[in-house]
């Protein structure tokens, strides 16, 4: 798979001003994925794009929220394990937590990843506002090869570009009102009771391991001791001994105090 010629020799990704005015012109829109899309898939083959933005608690070495700001590609090639995985284990994260220039992170397919994404390759843009990150994924499937060293610098060129906008995006999103349409099955976005979770893990300076944080928002999602088991490969057992890890670092008793815990009751 090959960059078209002229991208070789190309000084910086300034040479597209229509598609780019079309992007600018599409900033806080449901269609800046889709036209994102369109843009850099004229030059680097790309099956997905995903917008998320990040916030960290960089004291602690892990991530407080993840939204996805925009999706758009062919979603049935690139498949997403259903297993339950914690974010402050995501591949990423190290990288994106004490960053200070914009990053370009290569990520090549793993057949049996946990993380969203993961089984594809992938191209992530990272760009750095106080605690917060904003993140540009481009995938391809696995069937096909990684990015080349060309295309990787390529798009790291047209970064200057479009972190920047991508920054810009996301600070519309923010400041306009709570849309009702906003997606509900989005693959990066955590849960209302995720957010919710974390937060109060961090409010309550309460440290839990990547399995007891697993366990708890299973069973706080409806999941039963056998199907959160089944979910992590693990013995049905080892389920109870996180869940009793996890109570006692929280103070609470079963699945009954860890709801009462939630809800700060």
């Amino acid at each position: 798979m090959s960059l078209t010629p002229s991208i070789g020799g190309t000084c910086g990704p300034h040479f597209f001003y229509a598609e780019m005015g079309e992007l600018i012109s599409n900033s806080g829109d449901e269609h800046f994925a889709a036209t994102m899309l369109q843009l850099v898939g004229k030059w680097v083959p790309i099956h997905l794009v995903d917008l998320s933005e990040w916030t960290l608690d960089e004291l602690r070495d892990r991530v407080l929220g993840i939204k996805l700001l925009g999706s758009a590609g062919v979603k049935k090639d690139l498949s997403v394990p259903q297993t339950l995985h914690a974010l402050n284990d995501h591949p990423l994260l190290r990288q994106m937590l004490h960053m200070q220039d914009p990053l370009l992170i290569q990520m090549n397919a793993k057949a049996n990843s946990a993380h969203p994404r993961g089984t594809s390759h992938q191209c992530n843009l990272v760009s750095r506002q106080g605690n917060r990150r904003c993140v540009i994924s481009f995938y391809r499937p696995p069937t096909q090869q990684g990015f080349s060293l060309a295309e990787l610098s390529f798009l790291k060129r047209l970064s200057d570009t479009l972190l920047p906008l991508m920054e810009r995006h996301a600070q519309s999103l923010r400041q306009a009102p709570r849309a009702e349409t906003e997606p509900a099955h989005t693959l990066l976005e955590q849960s209302q009771l995720q957010r919710e979770f974390y937060k109060r893990l961090s409010l309550s300076d309460i440290t839990l391991s990547a399995r007891e944080q697993e366990v708890c928002l299973g069973l706080l999602t409806g999941g039963t001791v056998p199907q959160i088991a089944e979910k992590l490969s693990v013995k049905n057992s080892s389920i109870e001994t996180y869940l009793k890890r996890a109570a006692a670092k929280l103070g609470v008793s079963g699945r009954h105090g860890l709801a009462k815990w939630m809800v700060g009751a």
